[in-house]
């Protein structure tokens, strides 16, 4: 194909093109994803199997809440606290 025949079209042609090539691609991806899936399904132990999962999924999810959820201290609160015990050893309350 040449140069020209890539630009040639309509905007409808153009767009239809674009989304059968990003269809492809991703059946491209999904299909291997999918033979796995099945290959799973097929196990005599997929009730341990995503029981395993389950559990693993909740470990990463309490991971994750422990990693982003924990707030730490207000600088500000620190720093009068510090005063506040300062001021409480050198007798000034």
């Amino acid at each position: 194909m040449s140069q020209r025949s890539f630009q040639s079209g309509s905007r409808g042609e153009n767009a239809l093109l674009l989304a059968a090539g990003l269809a492809d691609v991703a059946l491209g991806r999904v299909g291997p994803v999918v033979g796995r899936v099945w290959g799973l399904l097929r196990r005599s132990d997929v009730v341990g199997l995503a029981g395993d999962a389950e559990t693993d999924l909740k470990a990463r999810g309490r991971l994750a809440l422990d990693r982003y959820a924990t707030v730490p201290p207000a600088h500000l609160e620190i720093l009068a606290q510090r005063v506040v015990a300062q001021r409480a050893a050198s007798g000034d309350v």
